[in-house]
Order: structure tokens, then C-alpha cells, then sequence
């Protein structure tokens, strides 16, 4: 009889592009998202949780890359389908589904609808150092809005948020833009017409670039294209230096107050409507927010900001986080850009047929993250729950209790349940678990109505940096009554966090 041949075991490894999140870091998450919803909730926003999968031809052309209509997601096709329209996919970001919702449920929703939606997201894309397949956005829209007030109300929510979840002021500034004023460069460049839309787009990606590729970088992308360190080469948008010129005048047309730079914009676009429409609307929207109090400290007008996508028609921001880090490889360098958005008239007309104007912002969860603890503004660790250890199996019901006790006192506690033979074991499992205390009660001490409480942190500076003479005038382990239990917890742990 042929020998049945063993399944090879699978790999334990999470698929490329792909990370797992543990407890501390989804701790995190979930309190800063509770931030951010506070903030959205105050200026009237309600949150939206929609479908992760959307069909295909719901979320049409406007994927992240523009030259890929069909790709960049995770997409299937129904077992039933009839057609090669028959296709699902993860939801790329929050956006898209929020115009099939709006567009979907309309009659029953206010207009203007304000929404704000957190969760993650899927892009097939290649995956690399920080860039991963699956990731947290946190978005907040207003649909039906056509009053550049909506930008400037997103943009001042959007300072607000930042400072909310302790980026300080001065460590941050939000860039605003118009689309509008570009498309009136890219008219005076000679790149408007439906016939220059793929250079158009190379246009937007590479301007968006600057931060990265530098000047040069983007230059050499508005002509003929860049090769790159690795000798991969980017076909550029094939400009004229005449058209680069105009081009590369818009991003470099900042100056030192917004009025200044409002000026020089409108010397750009001179001589297009478009342009000059654009120009106006960031001069009501400054004037919107000024009025406000949010000042260029804080929100500024910047022509290097365009947004890769190319669903956005109009004003488009950025918030950018300028606080030094240091790289992988030691050198200092700028944190960069964690939100963007814009406004989006275009995009639920794709299902109604009416323009429908909309604009919103979308935060990088996971870099804000990576943000705070640059700032030393999260917990790297997490407390753990007071574990109860396991002296005695028999006894298990009066463990499961004193859990019970704490837990109803808003204490996190738990029994340890594993093998308990081994009582070091049981101390080893706590400082994992980075458990502030823990409780022992063994027969004798129940006989007597007392049990130890042995305070691990306490424990663990005294080890660090006591004297012997030290531990015993700061004893870790101290007997108390077993009435007393919850209280004298509940004091130990309050006593350890105010030294913390």
C-alpha cells in the first residue's frame, strides 16, 4: 500500500503587505479614534459605517492610480455572475462608498448630509517600508454643499482635531490649495482638453511628488521622465520648457504672507476663467477662517498642494506635521503629511446624474499614531489587569470572586488559569501581562480572612535601584484584610499611576 504522503504544515506569517496589532497598540487607535470623534461630533458630524465590500463598477475609475481603472483592489467575482460586471471588492477608502450611500439613500438623508467614518481600508498595491495593503482611515464629508465655507469649516475641524489628540500648535500646519487654480495654470500652459488628460495627470502626480523628488526630481517628470537609484524609469508628461516653466512657477509661487501669494497666483492664471475663479475662493476661505481665529499659524495657502487624486475639483488640503524625526538611518528629517482632502463635485454624479458638491478630509490613522509616540504622546505600554493567582485549585470559586469584586469596582482583573503547579509561573505570567498587582491567598491566609497583595510595580523599581535596607522599609507584598481587598487595589493601583 502506497504511504500517504504528510500535508506540508502551513506557514505562521502574515501575508505580504499585511501586520498584526496587538492589545496596546489597538488600545491606542481606539482612544485616539474616540478623539477624533469628539471633535467630529462637536461640530456636527454623524458617524456612517459602511459596507468594507462595494461592487466594482460602484467604485469606478476613481481608484488610487489613475492610469489603473480595474486594479489596485482586491476584487472577486460572484459565482452567479452573468457578466464580467458581476465583480465585488474590498473598499479602497471611505470616500467612493460614501457617494454610493448618499446617492443610494438620499431622499431619507438631510442635505447637507456630514458624516464621519473610521475604519480600514484595502489596496492591492506593492507593499513596502510603512506602506501596507491594510490600513485605517478616519474621514469626515459634507455632501451637498456648494459654499467654499464647507472646505474652510473642514479645514478648522481638521487644526482642531490635531490638537485634540496632542499635536501642539506649532508642530503642525494645514495647506490649502485649489484645483481650480491649477487647472487655470494648466490652461495657460496649453494642457487643457480632453486630449491631454493622461499628461495632465502625470502633471498632478509629479507636482505632488515635490516633497520627495525635490525640484529637480519634478522637473525632470514634466518632461520626458526620471530614472530613479534603482534605474527604474517613470515616463514623464513631455512638456516643453516653455509649458515646465508655467508649470513649475505655479509651485514655487508661495510668499510670505497669503495675500502675496494670492497675488502671484492671480499673475499665473491671468487670462483664465477657471483660474481666476480658483484664486477667489481660497481669498474666501483664508477670510472664513481668519474670521475664526485660525491664522496662518495654523492653516496657510500653499500651491505645492494638489492631491494625487483625480476625482477633487476645487480646494484641496493637507495637513502636514513639521516636528523632526529621525530616519532609518539616523539623519533628521521632517514627519510630513498625515490628512488630506478636497472637495469632490464629480463624484456622485456618477450615480445620479446630477452634480452633487461634496467635500471632506481623510486621516492617516496609523501615521498619526506612529506621529504621537514620536512625540512621546502614547503609552508604550498598556496597564494589565490584577491578576488573581491560583494557590489553591479547590478554591477556585473564591478566586472567580474576588475577580468578580474587582471587576464590579471597574477594576480589570482575572484568575490566572493556567497550570497554576508552579507558582513563579503564575509571577512570570503577570509581568507579561504587565499587571500592576497581584493577589495570593493560600489556605492559611484564608483561615485567618487576609490575603497578600504584592504591588509589581513597586516590586519591579525597588529591584531596579533599592538598597536592601530600602526593600524592607518599602515592602511590595503587604497582607491585608480580605474585606479590604478592592480598596486597598484600587489605592495601590491610584498610588502608582500619580509616581507614573
Amino acid at each position: 500500500m502506497a504511504k500517504v504522503k504528510k500535508q506540508p504544515r502551513p506557514k505562521a506569517e502574515t501575508p505580504k503587505g499585511f501586520r498584526d496589532y496587538f492589545g496596546v497598540e489597538v488600545e491606542a487607535r481606539r482612544r485616539m479614534l474616540d478623539q477624533i470623534a469628539q471633535v467630529y461630533h462637536l461640530y456636527g458630524f454623524e458617524a456612517l459605517e459602511s459596507a468594507a465590500v462595494e461592487t466594482v463598477e460602484a467604485l469606478g475609475k476613481f481608484l488610487p492610480d489613475v492610469d489603473r481603472p480595474n486594479e489596485g483592489v482586491f476584487a472577486w467575482q460572484e459565482d452567479d455572475a452573468k457578466d464580467n460586471k458581476d465583480w465585488l471588492a474590498l473598499r479602497y477608502d471611505l470616500t467612493a462608498p460614501l457617494a454610493r450611500v448618499f446617492a443610494q439613500h438620499r431622499n431619507d438623508l438631510p442635505t447637507p448630509y456630514r458624516r464621519y467614518a473610521m475604519g480600514p481600508v484595502w489596496r492591492n498595491e506593492k507593499p513596502g517600508p510603512g506602506r501596507f495593503r491594510q490600513f485605517y482611515q478616519c474621514d469626515a464629508d459634507t455632501v451637498g454643499a456648494p459654499s467654499v465655507a464647507a472646505d474652510a469649516e473642514i479645514c478648522a475641524m481638521l487644526s482642531d482635531t490635531l490638537e485634540a489628540v496632542g499635536i501642539p500648535r506649532g508642530d503642525y500646519i494645514i495647506r490649502v490649495n485649489n484645483r481650480k487654480v491649477l487647472n487655470g495654470v494648466m490652461e495657460v500652459a496649453g494642457l487643457s482638453g480632453d486630449d491631454k488628460e493622461a499628461e495632465r495627470g502625470i502633471v498632478l502626480r509629479a507636482i505632488d511628488k515635490l516633497d520627495r523628488l525635490g525640484p529637480d526630481g519634478v522637473r525632470a517628470l514634466l518632461g520626458q521622465g526620471r530614472e530613479d537609484e534603482s534605474g527604474d524609469f517613470t515616463k514623464g508628461a513631455g512638456l516643453d520648457d516653455a509649458q515646465a516653466d508655467v508649470v513649475m512657477g505655479f509651485m514655487g509661487a508661495k510668499r510670505a504672507s497669503g495675500a502675496d501669494t494670492v497675488a502671484r497666483l492671480n499673475e499665473l492664471v491671468s487670462g483664465s476663467d477657471i483660474g481666476a475663479q480658483g484664486v477667489q475662493e481660497l481669498e474666501t476661505i483664508a477670510e472664513l477662517l481668519s474670521a475664526q481665529g485660525y491664522g496662518p499659524d495654523r492653516i496657510e495657502i500653499d500651491p505645492s498642494v494638489v492631491r494625487g487624486l483625480g476625482y477633487y475639483t476645487g480646494p484641496v488640503y493637507e495637513a502636514e506635521l513639521t516636528f523632526e524625526i529621525k530616519d532609518e538611518k539616523g539623519r533628521p528629517r521632517q514627519f510630513g503629511s498625515v490628512a488630506g482632502g478636497g472637495r469632490y463635485d464629480d463624484l456622485v454624479k456618477r450615480f445620479t446624474g446630477q452634480e452633487v458638491p461634496a467635500t471632506g478630509v481623510s486621516i492617516g490613522v496609523d501615521r498619526l499614531l506612529v506621529a504621537l509616540q514620536a512625540k512621546g504622546r502614547m503609552a508604550q505600554t498598556s496597564p494589565g489587569p490584577v491578576i488573581v493567582t491560583v494557590m489553591d485549585r479547590d478554591r477556585m470559586s473564591e478566586y472567580q470572586k474576588m475577580v468578580g469584586e474587582l471587576r464590579a469596582a471597574g477594576i480589570r482583573a482575572e484568575v490566572y488559569l493556567g497550570n497554576p503547579k508552579n507558582f513563579g509561573n503564575q509571577l512570570k505570567y503577570a509581568d507579561k501581562r504587565a499587571s500592576p498587582v497581584a493577589v495570593i491567598e493560600g489556605s492559611d491566609e484564608a483561615a485567618r480572612g487576609v490575603v497578600q497583595i504584592k504591588d509589581l510595580v513597586l516590586g519591579a523599581k525597588i529591584a531596579e535601584t533599592a538598597t536592601h535596607e530600602e526593600w524592607k522599609d518599602q515592602p511590595a507584598q503587604r497582607e491585608v484584610a480580605r474585606a479590604d481587598l478592592v480598596a486597598e487595589i484600587a489605592k495601590m493601583i491610584a498610588a502608582n499611576e500619580g509616581q507614573g
